[in-house]
C-alpha cells in the first residue's frame, strides 16, 4: 500500500469523531458498491484466485505424461596415456527423442485426479469468495449500526443537557431540590462517556470496513432486501446445502480425486511401453599431446540413428507398490468420511443460521414495539414532571429507557441482517452473482481451459491418452454414507 493510500485511511479513521457521516467520493454508497469492490480487489479472494490458477496447472503437468521428450546433449573430452605420449580427443552431439505409449493407466489416472483437483480448489474459491462477502456485509452493516448509535448518543447528550439546564434553571426558584440537579450532571457525565465509546466503536467498524472492502465507507445507502434469495422453510434450506454448499462439493470432488489415485498406485503393477529414437553424431582421433596425430578432433564425424519401442514389466518392487495403493486406499477412506463430515457440518451450519434468523427477527419485533411505547412513556413522563407529577429522576429512567431500546432496536437491525447473509453462506448462495449481478463474474475455469492448450500440447495426444485409460484399473465409485474400503 502507497504511504498516500495509506496516510488516508488512517486520517479517515482517526477523524470519525468528527467527521461522521460525512460522504467521500470515492466511497461505496451501496452494499452492492462495497460488494463489488471487495470482489475485484480484496487480497484475500484475489490470492485464492491465484491459488487456483497454480492449481489448474497440476492438470498440464498430469498430461505430460502422455507427450514426448527431446534431450539434446553434446560432449568432448581430451585424454592423455601417460607414457605411451599419445592423447585421444572425443566429441559428439546427439537428440534423443522419447514418447510412452502406455503407462499401464498412471498418468490417466493421475490426469483424473488432477482434473478432480481442480474442482475441488474451485469450490474451495467459491467457498473463499462467500467468506470475503459475508466480512463485507457485515462490515457494512456495522458502520451503520455504529452510525445510528453515535447519532443515538449525541442525542442524548443534547437531550440530558437540555434537561440539566431545565434542572438548573428550576432549582433556582426552588421548583426542585439540589439532588435533582445532580442527578441529571451525573446522567449527562454517563451519556459522555457512552457518547465517546460510540465514536471509538465506530473508528474500529470503519477501520475493518476499509480493510476488507478496500476504501473508508462514506454515506453508506440502506441495505438492499434479501429476502428473494432465502429459503421458505428450512427443508428448503437443508436441501440448498446438500447441493450448493463449497464445503460439500469440494469434499466430494477431493474423495473423486483420492479415488483416481488408487488406480494410479494399482497401475503400478502393470507393464509400460514406450518408444524412443535418437540420432547423435561422434569422433575421435589420437595423436601426439600437441595434436600431432590425424585428422582434426571434429573431423570425420559418423552418424548413428537407433530407434526402439520398450516395455518394462515391475516383477519385484520389495513391497513399495503394495504399501502405495493401501496408504492411498486409506487416503481414499478419510475424504469419504470427510464427505460426511462435511455434510453435517453445512446442516449444522444451516439449522444454526436459521434459528439464528428466526430468533433475530423475533428481537426485531420486539425491539421495534419497545421502542414505539418508550418514546410514548417517555413523552408522558416528561410532561406529567412539568406539572409536578414526575420527578426529575422519572424523567432521566423514562428517558434511559427509550435510548437504551433505541440501541437495542439498531443491533437487532444489524443482527437480523447478518443472520440472513449467514443463512445464504451455509446454503451456498451468498455469491456476487446474486448480490452485483451487474459485476463481471471471475470464471475459474477460463485459465483452466487456457492452459490445457498451451505450449507443449501435441496432436497424437489424445490417442495416447484413450490408449492408456483402455488399459487402466478402473476407478471405482464411491459408497454412499461414508462406507470404507478395506485396503488390499
Amino acid at each position: 500500500m502507497s504511504n498516500s493510500r495509506r496516510a488516508g485511511l488512517l486520517a479517515a479513521v482517526c477523524s470519525v469523531g468528527l467527521l461522521a457521516g460525512v460522504a467521500s467520493s470515492a466511497s461505496a454508497e451501496t452494499l452492492s458498491d462495497a460488494i463489488a469492490l471487495a470482489y475485484q480487489t480484496n487480497p484475500t479472494l484475489q490470492g485464492q484466485r491465484a491459488s487456483q490458477r497454480a492449481l489448474d496447472e497440476s492438470v498440464v503437468q498430469a498430461r505430460t505424461g502422455l507427450r514426448p521428450t527431446v534431450n539434446a546433449d553434446a560432449n568432448a573430452s581430451f585424454s592423455d596415456g601417460e607414457g605411451d605420449g599419445n592423447a585421444r580427443r572425443t566429441s559428439g552431439v546427439g537428440i534423443d527423442l522419447s514418447q510412452p505409449l502406455y503407462t499401464g493407466g498412471r498418468v490417466s489416472s493421475a490426469i483424473s485426479a488432477a482434473e478432480a483437483d481442480v474442482l475441488s480448489g474451485q469450490q474451495g474459491l467459491r467457498g473463499v469468495e462467500a467468506q470475503v462477502l459475508q466480512t463485507v456485509v457485515t462490515a457494512y452493516v456495522d458502520v451503520q449500526r455504529d452510525q445510528e448509535r453515535l447519532r443515538i448518543s449525541t442525542e442524548n447528550v443534547a437531550v440530558l443537557q437540555r434537561q440539566l439546564d431545565e434542572a438548573r434553571a428550576r432549582f433556582e426558584v426552588g421548583e426542585i431540590t439540589r439532588t435533582d440537579v445532580a442527578q441529571s450532571e451525573a446522567r449527562l457525565a454517563g451519556a459522555k462517556s457512552s457518547l465517546s465509546a460510540s465514536q471509538a466503536q465506530l473508528a474500529i467498524s470503519r477501520a475493518s470496513y476499509a480493510a476488507v472492502v478496500g476504501q473508508n465507507p462514506g454515506d453508506l445507502a440502506a441495505v438492499p432486501a434479501l429476502d428473494n434469495l432465502l429459503p421458505k422453510s428450512v427443508e428448503e434450506a437443508f436441501a440448498a446445502a446438500e447441493e450448493n454448499n463449497s464445503s460439500v462439493l469440494s469434499a466430494e470432488y477431493a474423495e473423486q480425486a483420492s479415488r483416481a489415485r488408487v488406480a494410479a498406485a494399482r497401475a503400478a503393477r502393470r507393464p509400460t511401453i514406450s518408444a524412443g529414437a535418437s540420432v547423435g553424431w561422434d569422433a575421435s582421433t589420437a595423436g601426439d599431446p600437441l595434436g600431432n596425430g590425424s585428422g582434426g578432433q571434429f573431423d570425420d564425424y559418423s552418424r548413428n540413428v537407433t530407434g526402439n519401442v520398450t516395455l518394462r514389466m515391475p516383477i519385484f518392487t520389495g513391497g513399495l507398490t503394495s504399501s502405495q495403493i493401501r496408504s492411498a486406499q486409506e487416503k481414499n477412506n478419510a475424504d469419504r468420511l470427510a464427505i460426511e463430515g462435511a455434510r453435517r457440518e453445512a446442516l449444522r451450519s444451516v439449522s444454526q443460521a436459521w434459528n439464528g434468523l428466526l430468533g433475530a427477527r423475533a428481537n426485531l419485533i420486539s425491539n421495534e414495539e419497545q421502542v414505539r411505547s418508550g418514546r410514548i412513556a417517555f413523552e408522558g413522563v416528561r410532561q406529567e414532571a412539568q406539572v409536578g407529577l414526575r420527578t426529575t429522576l422519572d424523567v432521566l429512567n423514562a428517558e434511559q429507557e427509550l435510548r437504551n431500546a433505541e440501541l437495542a432496536l439498531v443491533n437487532a437491525k444489524r443482527d437480523e441482517y447478518v443472520a440472513a447473509a449467514g443463512l445464504l453462506s451455509a446454503m451456498g448462495k451468498l455469491e456476487a452473482k446474486y448480490l452485483t449481478p451487474e459485476v463481471t463474474q471471475y470464471d475459474a475455469t477460463a485459465n483452466a481451459k487456457k492452459v490445457k492448450s498451451a505450449i507443449g500440447w501435441v496432436p497424437w495426444e489424445s490417442a495416447v491418452e484413450l490408449v492408456d485409460k483402455a488399459g487402466a484399473p478402473p476407478i471405482g465409485k464411491a459408497p454412499a454414507d461414508g462406507a470404507v474400503v478395506k485396503p488390499n
